[in-house]
């Protein structure tokens, strides 16, 4: 009986005199541009490996494929820095303030041509791993096969789909039917936690949220409402709540961008004083996470840098990456705290304008408590260190560290 394999885009099974061609026509409705080169070549090459006659191609070749076939991603590249020009910034600031900052990171943002409304996600990762590859030899190492650079999001989604094979999330993985490249899913902080498990990586994960929707934060829907919960104390759940986020219909991540968060006004009224003060849990826990590992503060400078990787910042609609926190202290002796965000929704071009300038930069990257008008907010980092095979299949289930706001 003739062998038969199954295709890497959309996971039929296919005749193996046939794959070849069966793969290369997922290519032919599209333009002849090198993007589809590329993929048209990352089919023949998996199909050429699948002669095995045993069924699916090895994980292990199409990752050969991925690693020899991806392409970096594009840019707008600061020239001198985008984290160089935030700290120049915040340092001519006379308002009694410390702001510790993550080092070196590169905005991605969406592109109405590639991802606009949808890759928030993906550029979230990128903007992640750019920092990763800077500042961690040992993840240089393993990230995406050693490449040392950022690959475009078609080869991100491949790359999560191998996570998938190996079996990292595969609760999460049902919510994709096991798919992701070339479509338009809005991924989260679970698939970016998967993505980076792994390569080894120790990405964890923190949820925020209520605690009567303590139940929404389980890996298995009905499984138990486990203990419980203190304000603003920590415990161990199974299982972040992205994918059981309820998406409206016609959401648009631009407006989110804008007015989720609020528009980075320092100037603007408390909404709700209750409202601020269960997010303040959620404020004092990223201040405990830049400022530990015995972070020593400087009355010299009022900008220090941490050691510790940027934050994936998700909530329903849209996300973006923590990359530091500010505390000024006020005269009636308050600490006024601001989260500095990157977001894949604005212009870097614009993003470098307004840094060079000292001008209307704050509007960009500067958001306070009384911005946070979410039920539910979740964080993903990664933790120093490459995971070892033991711990590796411990990564595999995504579990995370719930926090009641």
């Amino acid at each position: 009986m003739e062998s038969s394999s199954t295709c890497p885009f959309c996971n039929l099974l296919v005749r193996d005199t046939e794959l070849q061609w069966h793969a290369n026509s997922h290519f032919e409705d599209g333009d002849e541009d090198e993007q589809f080169a590329r993929d048209r070549e990352l089919a023949h090459q998996i199909a050429s490996s699948s002669n095995s006659g045993d069924g699916d191609c090895p994980t292990d070749d199409k990752i050969s494929c991925l690693v020899a076939l991806q392409t970096r991603s594009s840019f707008y590249c600061i020239k001198d820095g985008l984290m160089s020009l935030l700290t120049r910034c915040l340092e001519r600031d006379q308002d009694s303030s410390v702001t510790i900052l993550s080092g070196y990171i590169d905005h991605f943002q969406s592109t109405a041509s590639e991802d606009r409304g949808w890759g928030c996600g993906w550029r979230n990762i990128q903007m992640m791993s750019s920092h990763l590859l800077a500042h961690r030899p040992e993840a240089r190492e393993v990230l995406f096969g050693g490449s040392g650079f950022v690959p475009d999001i078609p080869f991100l989604q491949r790359w999560l789909e191998i996570a998938w094979e190996k079996g990292f999330d595969a609760v999460g993985s049902h919510h994709f039917n096991n798919r992701v490249y070339g479509s338009t899913h809005r991924i989260g902080t679970t698939e970016c936690a998967a993505l980076f498990r792994s390569f080894g990586l120790r990405a964890r994960v923190v949820d925020f949220g209520p605690q009567e929707l303590r139940s929404l934060y389980l890996s298995v829907p009905g499984s138990g409402a486990g203990p419980s919960v203190v304000k603003g104390k920590s415990i161990h759940v199974s299982g972040p709540m992205d994918r059981y986020v309820v998406h409206l219909p016609n959401s648009n991540e631009s407006r989110e961008s804008e007015n989720t968060l609020g528009n980075g006004s320092d100037n603007l009224e408390h909404n709700s004083t209750k409202q601020n003060q269960r997010h303040q849990n959620l404020i004092d826990w990223v201040w405990n996470y830049f400022s530990d590992k015995g972070l020593k503060m400087s009355n010299s400078s009022p900008v220090i840098v941490s050691d510790r990787t940027p934050l994936y910042f998700q909530h329903d609609g849209h996300s973006r990456t923590i990359v530091g926190i500010q505390v000024k202290h006020q005269h009636n002796r308050m600490q006024q705290f601001s989260l500095l965000i990157l977001d894949p929704g604005h212009r870097t071009a614009a993003l470098e304008r307004s840094l060079k300038e000292n001008f209307r930069w704050k509007t960009h990257l500067k958001r306070g408590v009384h911005t946070l008008r979410k039920p539910q907010y979740q964080l993903c980092y990664i933790d120093p260190g490459i995971a070892g095979e033991e711990e590796m299949e411990q990564l595999k289930t995504i579990d995370s560290v719930f926090i009641e706001l």
